[in-house]
């Protein structure tokens, strides 16, 4: 006889094997043609331009992060919600139930408001556009070279600093 925990051991064993089989299945079934414009970068239907290496602001992760952590903090208020209003609870406690959950609630939101107010006070939420730096490269090559080139195939000229 198997018990709870074996029940739940082998439904995990017959998922995962699920998984990896069809997973396997696809692999052997799936046309695996590769060409040039399959194994090309996209960029939200955009041919790629320029270097894949660029410095993003660090504002783009901080604003994901005060993001996710206000999903959270709702992930926790609705299950939160749903015991908070029983009846049941409340009337056993004689009304403590509410209260308790009540102060244990707004401590949570306080922390998470204290969170709030301390990325506020720092600046992370301020977006702040950041200036491009453009590498500057010592070359033995003149520069008048470089812009004889690039009149030659029609660019624009580049401003030097």
């Amino acid at each position: 006889m198997v018990s709870e925990f074996g029940t739940i051991f082998l439904f995990i064993v017959t998922a995962i094997v699920l998984i990896v089989s069809m997973l396997m299945l696809a692999k052997l079934l799936r046309p695996h043609k590769p060409n040039v414009e399959k194994l090309t970068t996209y960029e939200s239907g955009e041919d790629p331009i320029g270097n894949a290496n660029v410095q993003f602001n660090v504002r783009f992760y901080v604003v994901a992060l005060v993001f996710l952590l206000f999903e959270v903090e709702l992930v926790f208020l609705f299950p939160w919600a749903v015991v908070f209003g029983q009846a049941t609870l409340i009337q056993q406690t004689d009304g403590l139930w509410g209260w308790f959950s009540l102060i244990e609630m707004l401590i949570f939101v306080g922390i998470l408001v204290l969170g709030l107010a301390y990325a506020w006070a720092k600046g992370y939420l301020d977006w702040v556009r950041p200036q491009p730096k453009v590498p500057i490269i010592e070359t033995k090559v003149p520069a008048n070279l470089y812009h004889k080139v690039n009149e030659k195939y029609g660019r624009p000229p580049v401003n030097e600093k």
